[in-house]
C-alpha cells in the first residue's frame, strides 16, 4: 500500500504487471480514495460475491466506511481497493490515542498529513484483519498473508498490525529516509556526516519528530525491511538505526521494450514531436542543424538540491563552455521539467510556434 508521491507512485506503477502476472488475484493494490484520481484512473467494479475480499469490504461499508474497489488502468490492470480517509476522520482522536498508547508519540493536531496518514493507516489495519478473519473462515485455515508499506505515510498500517498483533507478515519499503530528504535539502554535509547526526534532536529542530517516530517505529516493527538501493540502505541503517534485509533495486520494466523495431519506431515518432517544439520555440533566434541536436532531459520534484538540478545545471555550463572551446558542430538542448507555478505563456514562443505550423 502506498500514497501517490512522485517517484514512488512511479516505482509501484511500473511493477504492477509483472506483480499481477506473478500473483494474479492474489496481489491487491490498498491506498487512499481521491475522486479526481479514480475517475481517470481506476476503473470501479466490485470483487467476486463470496469472496473474503468481497465480503470484507461490503464490513467495512456497512460500518459507514467509504470503500471504493476496481482496477487500477495501467499495465497488469491489478486489483485495488480504495479507502475513504474522510469516512473515518471521526475516529480521528481514538487511533491516535491508541497509537500514543502503543508507540508513545503523539500526533501534532495542525499536521493534516500526518493525521491522514494515521486514520488510512488504522482503516487499513480494521480491513486486513477482517479480511485475514473471513479468509481463515472460508479457507478453514490460516491464510498467508503479506502487507507491504512503502514510506512512513503508509506505514501506520503496519504499525497497527504489528501493536495489535494480527498474523500477517510485514514489509516496510524506504525509498528514502525522510530525516535524510530535509538535512540534503538543508544542505548539509549529508554523507561524510551520517554517523554523526543526532537524529532526535535533528528531527525535532526541523518540526518533524513525529514524522520521523513513524518512520522509524515501521522501520523496527517490520518483519522484512528494504530499501531501494545500497546508499539508501545505508543512510537507513545511520538515521533509522536498521540495516536492510533486502535491497529491492529501482529499473526499467525490460519486457515492456522488448519489441525493437516497435520502440524504435515510438522513438522516431517522438523525436520529430520534439524537433517541431523546438523549431517553434527557437525560430528566428537561433539556427542549428536538428540532426545534430542532443536533447538532455532532468525531471522531478521542484527541489533543485535534493533532485539534482544544481549539479545538472552545473554540468551543462562546463559542457557549453567544452563545446565552444573545441567549435564542435553539436547542439545541446536541454529540458527541464519541474511541476511549478508560472505567471503567463511566453508570447515570443507561442509567435515561433505559430510561424512553423
Amino acid at each position: 500500500m502506498s500514497f501517490q508521491i512522485g517517484g514512488i507512485y512511479t516505482v509501484i506503477r511500473s511493477k504492477a504487471y509483472s506483480s499481477t502476472e506473478e500473483m494474479g488475484d492474489h496481489y491487491c493494490l490498498i491506498g487512499p480514495y481521491s475522486e479526481v484520481c479514480a475517475k481517470t484512473e481506476v476503473e470501479e467494479a466490485d470483487f467476486h460475491e463470496k469472496s473474503p475480499l468481497f465480503d470484507s469490504v461490503r464490513l467495512l461499508q456497512d460500518q459507514g466506511f467509504k470503500v471504493i474497489t476496481g482496477t487500477w488502468l495501467v499495465d497488469g490492470n491489478p486489483q485495488i481497493i480504495l479507502l475513504d480517509i474522510g469516512s473515518a476522520a471521526w475516529k480521528l482522536d481514538e487511533y491516535k490515542q491508541e497509537l500514543w498508547n502503543s508507540c508513545n508519540f503523539g500526533i501534532p493536531h495542525l499536521d493534516v498529513e500526518a493525521n491522514d496518514a494515521v486514520i488510512f493507516g488504522y482503516l487499513v489495519c480494521h480491513f486486513i484483519t477482517e479480511f485475514r478473519r473471513l479468509a481463515k473462515i472460508s479457507l478453514k485455515t490460516d491464510p498467508r498473508i503479506v502487507v507491504h508499506c512503502h514510506e512512513w505515510q503508509a506505514g501506520v498500517g503496519l504499525i497497527a498490525l504489528r501493536t495489535r498483533h494480527i498474523n500477517v507478515a510485514t514489509v516496510f519499503t524506504t525509498h528514502a529516509t525522510l530525516l535524510g530528504r530535509y538535512l540534503c535539502a538543508g544542505k548539509t554535509d549529508f554523507y561524510n556526516n551520517l554517523s554523526k547526526f543526532n537524529v532526535d534532536e535533528e528531527a525535532g529542530k526541523r518540526q518533524i519528530y513525529h514524522r520521523y517516530c513513524m518512520e522509524r517505529a515501521a522501520t523496527h516493527l517490520s518483519h522484512i525491511f528494504t530499501t531501494v538501493s545500497d546508499i539508501t540502505g545505508f543512510e537507513s541503517e545511520h538515521l533509522l538505526k536498521r540495516r536492510p534485509d533486502v535491497i529491492t533495486p529501482n529499473g526499467l520494466n525490460v519486457k515492456k521494450f522488448s519489441a525493437i523495431h516497435e520502440f524504435q519506431n515510438l522513438h522516431a515518432v517522438n523525436k520529430e514531436k520534439i524537433h517541431e517544439f523546438i523549431r517553434g520555440h527557437f525560430y528566428g533566434h537561433f539556427d542549428f542543424d536538428l540532426e545534430k541536436t542532443l536533447y538532455f532531459f532532468i525531471a522531478g520534484r521542484y527541489e533543485f538540491g535534493n533532485k539534482g538540478a544544481d549539479i545538472f545545471i552545473e554540468a551543462l555550463a562546463r559542457l557549453n563552455h567544452y563545446l565552444k572551446v573545441s567549435k564542435m558542430d553539436i547542439t545541446v538542448t536541454a529540458f527541464l521539467i519541474f511541476p511549478a507555478r508560472t505567471n503567463n505563456f511566453n508570447v515570443e514562443s507561442l509567435r515561433g510556434h505559430a510561424s512553423t505550423l
